[in-house]
């Protein structure tokens, strides 16, 4: 029982999970099992409160459903960095938010060079520019005390600000037609927890049944129903007082709880049914197409090339300091790490290209190869770095 608790505990042992179920998806599709593999994805489950039906394969229930979980994680970190974190103050937050957006705008730059004036093929454009926070963490601690916490937490800050733009671009760029009723009601669950937050209302319960009708009324909007989550971990109060009077943080509490799920169920699980690349018969030239370059380029060359570029100029022109007790090097090691876009790479991608196989799973497996490339590239990377010289 030990060892499983120490297995947990360790940042690394995400990363593995991840590892596993990914080779397990793999595997499982092109062999013997692929149908039962199939199946399982498309197995139809389905909710109905009377006239109001939601009834999706298991696949979607996991990218629409437990992925609003995962963002509502993200968006309790994000809340709780800004405002007493890593990011709660302009000094902390300047090198890795310039670092980020140069983290974003170059992958994008190198896909749109790939697949400009295709006009289905650019819908992927924000494939690359993911970060997968569990992976590139769970390499750093793999080699333990090379890395000096400061880059850790730059990283950790990095990629937390990197999902806050992927948020902003699922909002804005991958939304179909609005329902104006669903609009109307998402817009009114808003607005009650606001006041439930103002007021001080203290129960977690409460929260999260008025979560589920702004998670439901924004699946039925059109927009993206993942973003219900971030828009509930905002209204979660930082402080609250229980009936007795006594403070506590029901965001911190929220993001405790909801952890090790994210972390060892929902990212997993999630890994499993958009991770299954089918192989058979797959054509190796089918990865030096636009859309497929454009993502490995992007992930492998572009993310590391904006991140260190972006990061460099901002050291250099004293906006922000290098991360203390760290070299040059390292610096660049965890650069060419936020190219592992893994998790979030594939959901975007589910996003652009609604789960066809038009691309015949070029596109996942450029996700798979650019994000294996930056994690052993950097890895290495770091491993060799000398450390700043004090």
């Amino acid at each position: 029982m030990n060892m499983i608790r120490e297995f947990i505990q360790r940042e690394s042992s995400a990363g593995i999970l991840l590892i596993i179920v990914t080779i397990l998806a793999l595997i499982l599709q092109n062999s013997l099992f692929s149908d039962f593999y199939s199946s399982f994805l498309h197995t139809h489950v389905e909710i109905r409160f009377g006239d109001l039906q939601i009834a999706k394969p298991l696949i979607l229930w996991v990218n629409d459903g437990l992925m609003a979980v995962f963002f509502f994680l993200v968006g309790l970190e994000v809340k709780r960095e800004v405002l007493e974190g890593h990011l709660s103050s302009l000094g902390q937050i300047a090198l890795p938010g310039i670092a980020a957006l140069g983290g974003m705008l170059i992958p994008a730059l190198v896909f749109i060079i790939f697949n400009r004036g295709e006009s289905f093929a650019m819908n992927g454009w924000a494939i690359p520019t993911a970060t997968d926070i569990a992976f590139a963490l769970g390499i750093l601690s793999l080699l333990g005390s090379r890395v000096p916490v400061s880059l850790k937490i730059f990283l950790m800050a990095l990629a937390i600000i990197d999902d806050l733009g992927a948020i902003v671009i699922i909002a804005l760029f991958y939304t179909s037609d609005l329902s104006t009723l669903s609009i109307a009601i998402a817009s009114a669950a808003l607005a009650i927890l606001f006041v439930m937050n103002r007021i001080g209302v203290a129960r977690k319960s409460a929260y999260i049944l008025v979560g589920i009708v702004l998670w439901v009324s924004v699946l039925k909007s059109g927009v993206h129903a993942t973003l219900a989550g971030v828009a509930l971990a905002f209204m979660i109060p930082l402080r609250s007082k229980d009936a007795e009077g006594k403070e506590f943080s029901m965001a911190k509490e929220m993001e405790h709880d909801l952890h090790y799920w994210v972390a060892f169920f929902i990212l997993p699980l999630f890994a499993f049914v958009n991770a299954g690349v089918d192989l058979k018969g797959f054509q190796i030239a089918e990865l030096f197409k636009p859309v497929p370059m454009g993502i490995m380029l992007g992930l492998f060359v572009g993310k590391q090339l904006g991140v260190f570029a972006f990061s460099a100029l901002a050291i250099r022109m004293g906006v922000a300091k290098l991360p203390e007790g760290s070299s040059w090097m390292q610096l660049y090691g965890v650069a060419v790490l936020t190219g592992i876009g893994f998790t979030m790479s594939l959901f975007v991608d589910s996003l652009a290209y609604n789960d066809t196989q038009v691309y015949h799973y070029a596109d996942k497996l450029a996700i798979l190869l650019g994000s294996f490339l930056s994690g052993i590239v950097g890895y290495i990377i770091l491993k060799m770095a000398k450390p700043a010289q004090g």
